[in-house]
């Protein structure tokens, strides 16, 4: 069973930075594919970006592209979130997911994912 635990929200206003960790517990690390969701209250759970198992892959939805970055270091069972130019349509709980197989055509949803942390709240003042 893969246990994930997202760090890193917190407070800030337009324009600031953040960046969220996402930290699992299984020794495969290295072989899942990781993915960041957010979910604003009200609103339905949207995909934020996803990264396969060695960081070949990557991709973004088009709106964060160009602001947040997504990384994984397998020695440290760690993804992380670059969240840059910060905006008030970005306050979410942010979530990380895990998953073992790799589909670039189902990357963004979220039935395909197994594993889930329990969230990070982000909030962005304007």
């Amino acid at each position: 069973q893969v246990q994930l635990v997202e760090s890193g929200g917190g407070l800030v206003q337009a324009g600031d930075s953040l960046r969220l960790s996402c930290a699992g517990s299984e020794d495969t690390f290295s072989t899942l594919v990781i993915a960041w969701f957010r979910q604003a209250p009200g609103k339905e759970r949207d995909f934020v970006s996803t990264i396969s198992s060695a960081g070949s892959y990557i991709e973004y939805a088009d709106s964060v592209k160009g602001r947040f970055t997504i990384s994984k270091d397998n020695a440290k069972n760690t993804v992380y979130l670059q969240m840059n130019s910060l905006k008030p349509e970005d306050t979410a709980v942010y979530y990380c997911a895990a998953r073992r197989l790799f589909s670039s055509a189902t990357m963004q949803q979220t039935d395909k994912y197994m594993y889930w942390g329990q969230g990070t709240q982000v909030t962005v003042s304007s």
